[in-house]
């Protein structure tokens, strides 16, 4: 196991313990996520080496890699996911009409698919094999592996997509500086990922279902993403929230909890955690970013 030492945002030595949860999808290994005494960072510490993260993905169950229709729960998210699809492109065209966006982590392809129907030219990065394969058979899509990263032109694309990614990226910083070289000077980064600080997180506690230990590396709150972005020169211009994560994070807690999806429990706990955020301090189970540099 790969051991942290020093605070990826301020670079802090000294932590405290946040929580200790189990891998509940997978492996039931129990892991740790440590938080900065000093930013309040929090990411997974100890965590597997990148050599070793592959095994925690095998799963014909992992649905942004196998496509899977098994189980209500997976039923459920494909048919969320045309929807948020829809949403992702209206999104992508009040940024810009046309242009050229570049998909970090784009899965079995459907949204790369999508947006390059909509008058954009697509390139996709997908480290795992598999789903890479899978959009290029099924789309023709341009899909690299992430080691590509560093063979784009500089300042080539109008928009850097990363939808449920950041997570899951081991060298942080390393990564923004990848896409900092990458996105025209007037371009914009779409980031989204979980809200550690969602009514949601705190009702499940640690069978919050987007803890996702060990694959999720890194937990965030707003105040995280702004911390991180800042110091990479971005500035956050909009934040829109994912209002159905609430509901398909809040089914999987409830299996991961009881063993059971229990659907009407998810949906009262859902809905409450999206009414609380609407009303109080916009803590959506999911928040997507949109940042552009500050000298833009």
């Amino acid at each position: 196991m790969e051991h942290i030492y020093y605070c990826p945002v301020c670079k802090n030595p000294q932590f405290r313990e946040y929580l200790i949860s189990k891998d509940h999808f997978l492996t039931q290994e129990e892991f740790k996520i440590d938080e900065c005494v000093s930013c309040g960072f929090k990411f997974t510490n100890p965590r597997p080496y990148k050599a070793d993260i592959h095994k925690y993905y095998k799963s014909q169950d992992y649905i942004s890699h196998s496509n899977t229709s098994k189980g209500l729960v997976n039923k459920i998210y494909k048919l969320i996911r045309t929807y948020t699809i829809t949403r992702k492109i209206q999104l992508v065209k009040k940024i810009k009409k046309e242009g050229s966006i570049l998909d970090i982590g784009s899965g079995s392809g459907e949204f790369l698919f999508s947006v390059s129907q909509n008058n954009y030219k697509a390139t996709g990065i997908e480290p795992d094999e598999t789903a890479r394969s899978f959009s290029k058979s099924k789309f023709n899509l341009n899909v690299f592996d992430e080691s590509s990263l560093d063979s784009f032109q500089a300042n080539s694309f109008d928009i850097i997509s990363m939808w449920h990614v950041l997570e899951h990226v081991y060298d942080l910083n390393h990564r923004i500086k990848q896409i900092s070289n990458l996105l025209k000077n007037d371009g914009t980064l779409i980031i989204a990922v979980p809200n550690i600080a969602s009514y949601d997180a705190k009702r499940y506690g640690t069978y919050w279902a987007a803890y996702d230990l060990p694959r999720h590396l890194y937990h965030f709150s707003q105040k995280e993403i702004w911390d991180l972005f800042n110091i990479h020169g971005y500035q956050i211009v909009k934040k829109v929230p994912m209002r159905f994560d609430s509901f398909y994070v809040s089914m999987l807690s409830e299996k991961y909890k009881s063993g059971k999806s229990n659907f009407p429990k998810a949906l009262i706990t859902g809905a409450a955690s999206n009414i609380i955020a609407r009303f109080t301090d916009y803590n959506y189970s999911s928040l997507t970013y949109l940042l552009k540099k500050k000298n833009s």
